[in-house]
């Protein structure tokens, strides 16, 4: 229980040592640039994305969700997490990975996204990584018809490149309806 309450309070520090230094941060939009910070890694497919460790609740162990009828296909279902319904997105299948198995790596990433719960399935964790912001680069410029408005940088640590995204302005796009109704 130790390790539990020692990593509960380096959590608790280490969001508020991020929030003080985005306060004296320049006014720049949220999600418009990725900036040095943590980061919590982890694998759909081939590639390896990165997203805010500020975001993430928990990580959990991939359980079968409850169906939700007419759902889009990415939309799992949901499971109760602690009394709270929590919905179950799959990134694999949100993004488009060749395919989506389920085996003892798939894992869901608890996440707190603008005052509310998802559960985000990926194939793997891999780790938390500090990144510079000398170790991050702009996102690419794509053609219009692709949707990269999550993609806020690349990151790269060594030989690996990290695809950076905003958590939040994916699971709050309109097409996932997950934020729809929800009360600022």
């Amino acid at each position: 229980m130790d390790m539990i309450t020692d990593a509960a309070q380096v959590a608790r520090h280490e969001a508020n040592r991020a929030i003080q230094a985005a306060g004296s941060r320049s006014g720049s939009a949220a999600g418009s640039q990725a900036a040095h910070g943590e980061y919590l890694t982890f694998r759909l497919g081939a590639e390896e994305y990165g997203i805010d460790i500020l975001r993430v609740q928990e990580i959990r162990s991939y359980e079968q969700p409850t169906r939700i009828a007419n759902a889009p296909s990415f939309l799992k279902g949901v499971v109760n997490l602690r009394g709270v319904i929590v919905p179950i997105v799959d990134l694999r299948l949100k993004l488009g990975c060749d395919s989506a198995e389920y085996n003892h790596f798939t894992v869901v990433i608890v996440l707190n996204v603008r005052g509310r719960v998802v559960g985000a399935v990926v194939d793997s964790v891999s780790d938390v990584l500090e990144l510079s912001g000398e170790a991050i680069r702009p996102a690419p410029q794509l053609n219009a018809n692709i949707d990269a408005g999550f993609i806020t940088g690349i990151g790269s640590v060594g030989e690996r490149m990290l695809i950076l995204m905003d958590i939040e302005a994916l699971m709050g796009s309109s097409d996932m309806g997950l934020m729809d109704g929800l009360a600022d």
